[in-house]
């Protein structure tokens, strides 16, 4: 079955390309080294130190093929595929909790570039699924987890 075509905007491919280096090189040279001073200390059958090494050559090994799948199957969202009329993936969003009055700013993007901490949510999340395709002054109800959210878009942006 084919992989699953998504978008990602040019910050994501670049973050996404930086990691795959880190963990080819640093991390990966990092663990062989503790696998080294692991072996180092005698048999390896009963070695925990041996074992956790492992088990993070594996872990970095997975996300090295998941990285490689994401950068294969990626397009990439350019400005041209970025709207001011309506909400995008790779465009900003300005939002207003109807309930508080708070203003929230996002910019919307796939699930592989989802980072709430750093305001990008996926346009699979409830909140990104429900303005993606909206346009400013659109009210939109969310079922959410903690309930029933109305959110009024207030004002769409390109990166700049």
């Amino acid at each position: 079955m084919p992989e699953k075509v998504f978008g990602l905007t040019y910050q994501g491919i670049k973050d996404f390309q930086q990691e795959l280096e880190e963990r080819k090189t640093v991390i990966a040279a990092e663990i062989a080294e503790r696998l080294k001073e692991a072996r180092a200390l005698g048999d390896v059958s009963e070695n925990s130190e041996y074992d956790d090494a492992k088990t993070a050559q594996a872990e970095n090994e997975m996300r090295i093929l998941e990285i490689e799948s994401i950068l294969k199957n990626a397009t990439v969202i350019g400005d041209e595929d970025i709207s001011q009329e309506e909400v995008t993936l790779g465009g900003y969003v300005r939002i207003r909790d109807m309930e508080t009055g708070e203003d929230l700013e996002y910019m919307v993007v796939s699930s592989q570039e989802e980072d709430i901490f750093n305001n990008r949510i996926s346009s699979d999340s409830p909140v990104g699924s429900a303005i993606l395709g909206k346009k400013k002054g659109s009210t939109v109800t969310v079922k959410a987890p903690t309930g029933m959210l109305k959110y009024k878009i207030m004002d769409i942006k390109k990166p700049s």
